[in-house]
């Protein structure tokens, strides 16, 4: 693999509409410890690298309300605002669109509820990724997992939970795109998968939760003191 890579960017996927969240406010926009999730997310890139290119994937009717929260919390980093597609496989094709052709580039892709990625893990999914031409951060499970459809308890040394920033070579990420939309894909790492690439786990880190529901905004509020 060529390791001459010449930028990075990072698709960041935000059309959530809080339905399970109870609210009529998007989840992404809710505040935790008085900033909006987007926005903590957001930063943990700019943290890793100030000059990474962001591009914020968010549904159209969203971006005014968007560019008026910036305003409001005087939040200025620089992101180019690409419109959300009706699923989220649509929405990253969306977001790779606005990167240039010839671009020889790294792109994560990361959810925008996922507010509390560590720097470790962004720069370890990158560095792999330069190496493997895609890598992605797991946990281990700790629950004991049960196949409901055979009525049996599965060893969960098999298995491990999924997370993102998912890290790809951009021709790959493209090409693997390039395709018809799959009910299958429930992440960028399936997409690449099933057109024939494999990927490399990392270790992610605990606190990268997906806020979901109002418990998980709860336990959020605890992780902020350790990411200011």
């Amino acid at each position: 693999m060529d390791n001459a890579y010449l930028s990075r960017y990072v698709v960041i996927v935000a059309g959530g509409k809080g339905l399970r969240m109870g609210t009529d406010i998007p989840k992404q926009f809710l505040e935790v410890g008085g900033l909006p999730v987007l926005m903590r997310t957001i930063l943990c890139f700019t943290d890793y690298d100030a000059d990474i290119n962001i591009i914020l994937v968010l549904p159209h009717d969203q971006q005014d309300y968007w560019k008026e929260l910036c305003d409001k919390y005087c939040f200025d980093a620089e992101c180019a605002i690409v419109d959300g597609g009706d699923t989220r496989f649509q929405s990253v094709k969306n977001g790779l669109a606005a990167i240039p052709d010839d671009e020889e580039a790294l792109v994560a892709v990361h959810d925008g509820v996922r507010p509390f990625v560590s720097r470790d893990v962004i720069e370890h999914c990158f560095d792999v990724a330069e190496q493997s031409g895609a890598a992605i951060p797991v946990l281990q499970v700790t629950d004991t997992l049960r196949d409901v459809e055979q009525g049996c308890t599965v060893p969960r040394a098999n298995y491990r939970a999924v997370q993102t920033p998912q890290v790809f070579d951009l021709s790959l990420l493209r090409d693997a795109y390039n395709r018809p939309f799959n009910p299958d894909f429930t992440d960028d790492a399936s997409v690449v998968e099933a057109y024939g690439s494999e990927v490399t786990l990392v270790d992610g880190n605990r606190e990268n939760i997906k806020l979901t529901t109002l418990y998980d905004l709860r336990i959020a509020e605890l992780f902020v003191e350790d990411f200011k």
